[in-house]
C-alpha cells in the first residue's frame, strides 16, 4: 500500500470511529421550555415544561403540621420509598411529599436521565409550590443518596429555594475524584460505545440494608428499576461529581445520616464531602453517624431510630438526638 493510500486508509477509520461515537452519544431527555407554571396537584406535582410527577403525600389527621418535608427519592427508587417514615412523621404532626423524578418510578421517560440541571428545577419548583401551599410553615429538603446529591446541588446553585433546613440521608457524593482510574476509563469508554446497555449490579456482593423483607419487596416492585443503562450511570455520576463540588458551598443548615456499614456510597468520598463543607456555626450542622446503619437508613431494621432523629431534630436543632448518633467534631472528624 503506497504513502498516500495508507492516510486515507487511516482517515476514513478515524472517521468511521467519530460517526460511530456520535451515534452512541448518551441519551439525556432533559425538560423541555416551560410552557406554564408549575403546580402541586393532589397526585401528581405538574411541571412547568407539563412534565407529570407522580405525587404521594403524607399529612397530619389533625391540625396544622407543625413543619413540611420535601422527599427526593434515591437512585433506581421513587416516591414509595418514604411511606414508612412518611406515615411515621405525619402521626407526629410532619407533613411530607415525595415526587417521582423524571426518569424513575412513574415518571415520563423511565430508565432514560434527566440531567442535574434539571433535576435540581424540578426540585426547587416543587419546593416554593409546597412552600406556597403552607404558608408560615417550616419547609425542609430531604435527599436520599441521589436524592442527596440532589439537594446539595439545587441550594448551591442559582436562586435555591427559601427552605427552613437540609436533611441529607447517606449522599450520594462518590465522584470520580474518589474512582480508581479504570472505573472512570470504563465508565467512559462504555458511555461512548454502548450507553444504551443495561446493567443489572448483581454479582457486585453489595448489601444496601440489612432489611431483607424490604429489599424483596423492591424486587417484586415492578416501579424500581433493575437494569440501568449504562448513560444513565454516566449521568448519575456526573451528578455526584457535581454534589461533591458543591460541598464547600453548602452552608444551609443541615442534618447530615450516615452509616457506617454503607456499601454502596464508600466511606473515603463521604468522609471527602464532610471535609469539604464550610465552617459554620454549630447549630446549623448536625452529623449523626450510626454504627449499624447501611445505605438505605430509612428503610433498615434500625430505622425508626433514624426516623424519631430526623423528628427531633427538626423540633430542635440544637438538642441531642435521642439516638445519641449525633455529633458535634468538626465534620472531617465525624467518621473516624
Amino acid at each position: 500500500m503506497t504513502r498516500k493510500r495508507s492516510v486515507i486508509a487511516v482517515a476514513a477509520l478515524l472517521v468511521s470511529v467519530i460517526l460511530l461515537l456520535d451515534a452512541c452519544a448518551p441519551v439525556v431527555v432533559a425538560p423541555d421550555p416551560a410552557v406554564r407554571a408549575p403546580q402541586l396537584g393532589g397526585q401528581a406535582f405538574l411541571a412547568a415544561d407539563g412534565a407529570v410527577l407522580p405525587l404521594r403525600a403524607w399529612i397530619p389527621v389533625e391540625g396544622r403540621p407543625t413543619a413540611v418535608i420535601v422527599a427526593v427519592h434515591g437512585f433506581n427508587d421513587y416516591s414509595n420509598f418514604f411511606d414508612a417514615p412518611g406515615t411515621y412523621l405525619a402521626d407526629r404532626g410532619i407533613a411530607s411529599y415525595a415526587y417521582d423524578q423524571r426518569g424513575f418510578g412513574a415518571a415520563p421517560h423511565p430508565g432514560k436521565w434527566a440531567g442535574h440541571a434539571g433535576m435540581a428545577a424540578d426540585l426547587r419548583a416543587v419546593a416554593e409550590t409546597v412552600r406556597a401551599r403552607h404558608a408560615g410553615v417550616p419547609l425542609y429538603l430531604l435527599g436520599m443518596s441521589m436524592g442527596g446529591a440532589v439537594v446539595m446541588v439545587t441550594m448551591t446553585g442559582d436562586d435555591p429555594p427559601d427552605v427552613d433546613g437540609t436533611i441529607l440521608a447517606a449522599p450520594a457524593v462518590w465522584g470520580r475524584a474518589t474512582m480508581p482510574w479504570y472505573q472512570r476509563a470504563g465508565l467512559s469508554l462504555a458511555v461512548r460505545t454502548m450507553p444504551w446497555l443495561r446493567l443489572s449490579g448483581r454479582g457486585l456482593g453489595r448489601v444496601p440494608s440489612d432489611n431483607r423483607e424490604m429489599l424483596k419487596a423492591l424486587g417484586r416492585d415492578p416501579l424500581v428499576i433493575k437494569e440501568t443503562r449504562v448513560d444513565t450511570i454516566h449521568g448519575l455520576v456526573g451528578l455526584m461529581d457535581a454534589a461533591l463540588e458543591a460541598a464547600a458551598r453548602f452552608d444551609t443548615r443541615a442534618l447530615i445520616l450516615y452509616g457506617t456499614r454503607d456499601e454502596i456510597i464508600p466511606r473515603d468520598p463521604t468522609e471527602l464531602m464532610l471535609g469539604r463543607l464550610p465552617d459554620v456555626p454549630p447549630e446549623r450542622r448536625r452529623i449523626a453517624v450510626y454504627d449499624t446503619g447501611y445505605h438505605m437508613l430509612l428503610r433498615d431494621l434500625q430505622a425508626k431510630t433514624v426516623w424519631r432523629d430526623i423528628a427531633a431534630w427538626i423540633a430542635d436543632p440544637n438538642k441531642p438526638l435521642p439516638s445519641g448518633a449525633g455529633r458535634r467534631l468538626p465534620a472531617s472528624e465525624a467518621l473516624r
